[in-house]
């Protein structure tokens, strides 16, 4: 049975997300990858409570997580709380999200319906042998449902106490703004949203999004802080490939120019390159927390350690921004 370390708490700061009351880790744990049957069970297991014992008490996942099939992702991470880690619920933040395909029908496509939505919830909940969780988000914006049903199905799971907040995914500052006048008319808890961002993907920035969310005391928890991979020294022998189907099998020769010239700033600092990016995006401390996937736990362990290097020079920046923009 495992006994997580009573030095958890030691070290690990936590932001407030958005306007709110919840705090969060800057790093937490995603299971978007790694954590399927086709996976160590052994080794996800070890991830989780490496992760936990280290402060990480945030671990994300969603409906359509996991292969051969979507849910083996939850099924895992709740057969991991029933061997132990569930005896800490009340320290955990667990989230899932809805929205993407997830079973044959109508009901099952990707939208936002009520009827997927709430349905969504109540088979995520099963699979993890949860009450209820802390955030449940709504995975990818629908233009074809409105704004309107997509908040009342949300507001609802909270007030069946099926999740204690909500949030939203992939969605613009522009359709965060609609939404979140409907949860403010609900007075529904939307405390987050989870956008894709780093070094080399910055739309949040161009888009305004991130710039609405620190004004309207909006969350963000960032994922793909790597850009799926290329952030890492995977590539920089110049022999790395990808069995990942939406990754480049191998970057051009201007993205490894690039990179090559990421890692450089990355060693003055004393990181590794994929530390680089994790600390880069925590630099201006408006963002929550930082998702982070792992294949082991010694790459949560360095994801934990940039979270405290996010000190930059602003010869570093202007460094950076010189090679990736």
């Amino acid at each position: 049975m495992y006994t997580a370390s009573d030095n958890r708490y030691d070290t690990m700061y936590y932001n407030k997300t958005g306007k709110w009351g919840l705090r969060l880790p800057p790093v937490s744990l995603g299971l978007w990858q790694n954590f399927s049957y086709s996976d160590s069970f052994e080794n996800m297991e070890k991830m989780c409570h490496t992760a936990f014992d280290l402060g990480v008490v945030y671990f994300d996942l969603a409906n359509n997580y996991g292969d051969p099939y979507n849910g083996s992702a939850e099924e895992n991470f709740g057969k991991i709380l029933r061997r132990g880690l569930g005896e800490y619920r009340d320290e955990l933040c667990i989230s899932t999200k809805a929205g993407y395909d997830m079973w044959q029908g109508p009901y099952g496509c990707k939208h936002g319906s009520r009827k997927y939505l709430l349905s969504s919830l109540d088979q995520s909940l099963k699979r993890m042998g949860l009450d209820y969780v802390d955030i449940f988000y709504h995975h990818v914006y629908d233009p074809e449902t409105p704004a309107e049903e997509i908040a009342c199905a949300l507001d609802q799971a909270v007030r069946q106490g099926k999740a204690l907040y909500v949030g939203i995914s992939n969605y613009n500052a522009e359709q965060t703004a609609e939404i979140k006048k409907i949860f403010d008319e609900l007075k529904t808890p939307f405390i987050i949203n989870q956008p894709s961002y780093s070094m080399m993907n910055r739309w949040i920035e161009t888009d305004g999004l991130k710039e609405y969310s620190a004004e309207n005391g909006i969350g963000l928890a960032v994922f793909s802080p790597l850009a799926q991979g290329l952030l890492t020294d995977k590539y920089l022998g110049g022999s790395g490939t990808s069995n990942r189907p939406w990754m480049k099998h191998k970057p051009d020769d201007v993205t490894m120019s690039k990179l090559v010239r990421l890692n450089e700033i990355a060693a003055a600092r004393g990181q590794k390159l994929s530390q680089l990016a994790v600390s880069w995006v925590l630099r201006d401390g408006k963002i929550t927390t930082v998702i982070t996937g792992a294949s082991r736990p010694e790459q949560i362990e360095e994801n934990v350690q940039a979270a405290f290097r996010t000190d930059f020079t602003q010869e570093e920046l202007d460094a950076i921004d010189a090679i990736v923009k």
